[in-house]
């Protein structure tokens, strides 16, 4: 029984199970704060579904208020916001090597990657699409 005990310790250990860190805020960071090293602080205690590296959380925003102390997760934080509720986009819409571009205007914020309703300025019909880095809302077509 000891045997076993101390091979299923060594094989924690080796497999990194025992010693983790945790990432925590440093201080309440708000809803849309973009983060810096000097917001995070390490705890060497090893939560479930926690950020471990301080690496992952630098240079994303907070999707919500985090406060001193609290853990950090992946879905608490997001790429930073590009655009902002009610500036005006580029909408574009590739179908069939067709290619339609128009404004309209955002509807809330979102970061590269993010999906967002947009309102078409011509048609005033709301529509959603995925952010591009340059700011410009891509519209999927059937396929």
């Amino acid at each position: 029984m000891i045997r076993l005990g101390i091979f299923l310790g060594v094989a924690l250990v080796a497999a990194g199970g025992v010693a983790a860190d945790t990432v925590v805020a440093a201080r309440t960071l708000r809803a849309e704060t973009l983060i810096g090293l000097s917001d995070l602080r390490l705890l060497e205690d090893t939560t479930p579904g926690a950020l471990s590296r301080p690496e992952d959380a630098v240079g994303l925003e907070t999707r919500r208020n985090v406060y001193a102390g609290q853990v950090l997760r992946a879905l608490d934080l997001g790429p930073p916001a590009i655009v902002s509720r009610n500036d005006i986009v580029v909408l574009s819409y590739f179908r069939s090597g067709v290619a339609i571009q128009t404004e309209g205007r955002a509807m809330g914020r979102a970061g590269v990657g993010d999906r967002l309703r947009v309102m078409n300025l011509t048609s005033r019909s709301a529509v959603t699409g995925t952010v591009l880095s340059d700011g410009t809302v891509e519209v999927a077509g059937p396929r």
